[in-house]
């Protein structure tokens, strides 16, 4: 081989090894590329019960291969479980047909101070090591002319944490969301989590939780700010 093509190689062979690097600290950092999940253009092409199937199929390999007996009566059912968990429950927030329908009703009383709803619990996994995230998430807008059930703000911050999640986008996504439903840029959204990427691998540090947050429109004023944040006891 002659020395331009061992210098070539070598380069190539770093610059491959540099962006394995870089995609191991990202992953490891919990960095996040974009504000909308990262989907495939053919990810509904498969029905839920296809892809059950084929992730079962998935699933036996890597039991196998760590080599576990699937003939025992414990592991046997164990890709199937899986699979089922995966696409009908805690990635269901992947399948836009899931995503809540959320019905306005007209403010009658005329409220015009803000509404807030705290501690909704959220259970996610993260997307970097597939381990689950879980915490609370509060939110809260001032009405626009128009209110939203309470449960649907639930069932929001449910339907975006149900999928391989970052936290940073997990927050931006509900706050997205409610500006659209709601008409308006003056909503909050904070999110505090517990990472089990954090503290069950890695550095292993089990005392620390996660907080983000998104503030639109009047939550931008210090003083709308801390009164939103008084009522979270922050």
């Amino acid at each position: 081989m002659k020395r331009k093509e061992i210098m070539l190689n070598t380069l190539h062979n770093k610059v491959v090894r540099m962006n394995e690097l870089v995609t191991e600290e990202i992953g490891n950092d919990h960095l996040s590329s974009a504000v909308e999940t990262p989907m495939r253009k053919d990810a509904f092409v498969l029905s839920e019960d296809e892809k059950i199937k084929k992730i079962e199929i998935h699933f036996k390999e890597i039991m196998e291969t760590l080599g576990l007996d699937l003939n025992d009566d414990s592991l046997n059912g164990t890709p199937l479980r899986v699979a089922k968990m995966y696409v009908k429950e805690i990635f269901n927030g992947l399948d836009p047909a899931n995503k809540p329908s959320v019905k306005l009703f007209d403010n009658k009383y005329q409220y015009n101070q803000m509404l807030v709803e705290r501690d909704i619990a959220f259970y996610s996994n993260c997307e970097h090591h597939f381990v689950p995230f879980f915490g609370k998430a509060h939110v809260a807008y001032i009405p626009n002319g128009k209110v939203i059930g309470l449960s649907k703000l639930n069932r929001i911050v449910n339907y975006y944490a149900e999928r391989p999640q970052v936290q940073e986008r997990l927050t931006m996504q509900i706050a997205n969301e409610l500006k659209n439903v709601l008409n308006t840029e003056d909503v909050v959204v904070v999110v505090e989590a517990r990472h089990l990427c954090v503290s069950s691998r890695g550095i292993k540090d089990d005392s620390s939780s996660t907080i983000t947050s998104f503030y639109g429109g009047k939550f931008k004023v210090e003083q709308t700010k801390a009164e939103f944040l008084n009522y979270l006891n922050f």
